[in-house]
């Protein structure tokens, strides 16, 4: 689903969840009263709906969210059509990926001045923990390993382990070297079997403009712990 499609998502879901809001708040309005269980629940779910819409990024009116609200409540008729929604999502979406662009262009900008780390050609950065030994894989090579990728935010969207480090309780991944995003089969031919590596991949070399389904959206910046495990032709 892209970003579009979820935040039209997410303000439907405002629009049927926050019917329930008893009292819903505008400016110079007394405050809730939230003694009831109806109210307090309404309240719960209503800030859960807020949590969704901040973590999407949209930078809305609250003032005009509720009047479209409350125009759902009533059954109007909506001032806008769906186009014109659309579009102005879309046009959301795209400021909000130029945005993480130049936000993760400074980060990668001031990660590759920090001691240890190195960067190639492409943009890739890494920090060796610790080496391994032998030879490295290479492009027609299959490999396994440990890894935790994070966003900047620190949110995990993907593991291999849960620990602090991978233990031998831990089912290792397997997969070919080129079968993975473009940082990752440039970082793993730089490594060497019992190599741990930590990764700072531009989005270019990850997921792009299009992101990835779930936590990764447009233009981000990935981490990953690596550990390669062993590799072989």
């Amino acid at each position: 689903m892209s970003f579009c499609d979820r935040g039209v998502a997410v303000l439907t879901l405002a629009v049927v969840f926050l019917q329930a809001v008893p009292g819903f708040a505008q400016d110079g309005e007394a405050p809730l009263n939230l003694e009831s269980t109806k109210a307090k629940a309404s309240y719960g779910i209503g800030f859960n709906i807020g949590t969704s819409i901040k973590r999407e990024g949209l930078d809305l009116d609250l003032k005009i969210l509720a009047a479209g609200i409350a125009a759902a409540m009533k059954g109007e008729e909506p001032a806008l059509t769906s186009e014109v929604i659309q579009a102005a999502m879309q046009e959301l979406a795209e400021l909000k990926a130029a945005k993480k662009l130049d936000d993760n262009k400074a980060y990668l900008a001031e990660n590759a001045k920090k001691e240890g780390v190195k960067v190639t050609e492409s943009g890739l950065q890494y920090l060796v923990i610790k080496e391994g030994k032998g030879a490295s894989p290479t492009t027609s090579s299959n490999v396994k390993t440990h890894y935790r990728g994070k966003l900047l935010d620190g949110t995990v969207f993907d593991q291999s382990y849960d620990g602090k480090e991978p233990t031998d309780a831990d089912e290792p991944v397997g997969f070919g070297v080129t079968q993975v995003i473009r940082g990752w089969t440039e970082a793993l031919q730089l490594m060497k079997p019992g190599a741990h590596y930590r990764l700072f991949i531009p989005s270019e070399l990850a997921y792009g403009e299009r992101g990835s389904r779930g936590a990764i959206g447009p233009n981000e910046v990935l981490i990953f712990e690596i550990y390669l495990l062993e590799s072989s032709n």
